[in-house]
């Protein structure tokens, strides 16, 4: 968030700074490890590509985790990331840019309802889900 702009100044359809992201086998391992999701279209190419798929695919969680980070780089100190919740609608694959985006959709009792959403290199929707921001009580 610009160090300059006060939390009672967000304004709804005002859009937050995008966050880009490209995924390497290396953080796709170190995500499978992690998180124990073993899943080997996540991290080994020819088993993606024996099943039918063009490549390996990006976990969905990971995505979401950008999304977060998103968020909570824009927010900085002066906010707390409430809620994030998603839906996953398409595939993004390792080696591919993903460009995670976002804008003010409400703005109710102190709680700034945030959309968010990944696109691929295509500029498709591939996750898309709403994030909740409160202010901190105290900075």
């Amino acid at each position: 968030m610009d160090k300059n702009l006060r939390f009672e100044d967000i304004l709804v359809g005002t859009e937050i700074p995008p966050l880009v992201k490209l995924p390497t086998m290396q953080h796709l391992m170190m995500w499978a490890e992690a998180s124990g999701d073993n899943n080997p279209i996540h991290y080994d190419k020819n088993f993606a590509v024996g099943a039918g798929l063009p490549g390996v695919v990006v976990p969905g969680q990971l995505v979401m985790a950008f999304l977060g980070q998103m968020v909570t780089d824009w927010l900085g100190q002066r906010g707390e990331l409430e809620r994030l919740s998603v839906s996953y609608k398409g595939m993004n694959f390792s080696g591919d840019t993903i460009t995670c985006r976002g804008a003010i959709e409400d703005i109710t009792d102190g709680l700034v309802t945030i959309a968010v959403w990944a696109e691929n290199p295509l500029g498709e929707k591939t996750v898309i889900g709403t994030a909740a921001v409160k202010k901190r009580s105290r900075l």
